[in-house]
């Protein structure tokens, strides 16, 4: 898979990818330039494991371009596509993954490492707090979900 029109994203379009992310849409610009420098591009190719379910996981990825699928198995629990991100609670916490992520295509990620992520969320609480949003609002889908199929 050639890269070469992603090869060397600068800093600024780092910055504007990040901003786009839900994650990291209420975080202020001059933050997310100090996240941008921790973005490590990694190219997949089509039904390449980034990582599978039990896993020990540190990173979280970030998909430029391309699809990935998140399974259990041969249970598909999602396609994700460009500008979502997938692999984060590992961020947060020291866990095993809990599904296998594989692309679907040809796909062009950034990654994020643990441990310079937590060096900059204890500067930069702001970062933290993108990401405690995200998790409360996906809790609050799976509640409405769990209540929809109780009633």
């Amino acid at each position: 898979m050639s890269t070469s029109g992603n090869q060397g994203l600068l800093l600024i379009e780092k910055v504007l990818l990040l901003k786009s992310l839900s994650i990291f849409s209420e975080t202020p610009e001059t933050i997310l330039a100090e996240l941008a420098p921790l973005m490590k591009e990694e190219e997949v190719e089509q039904g390449t494991q980034v990582f599978e379910e039990g896993e020990p996981g540190d990173c979280m990825y970030i998909i430029f371009n391309g699809e990935i699928e998140i399974h259990k198995g041969k249970t598909t629990l999602a396609i994700l596509q460009e500008k979502e991100v997938f692999g984060e609670l590992s961020l947060l916490d020291a866990e095993t993954r809990s599904a296998t992520a594989t692309a679907k295509t040809d796909c062009f990620l950034f990654k994020i490492d643990q441990e310079p992520f937590y060096e900059l969320i204890e500067s930069r609480p702001e970062v933290a707090m993108g990401f405690i949003k995200i998790l409360c609002k996906r809790l609050r889908q799976l509640n409405d979900k769990t209540a929809l199929r109780a009633g």
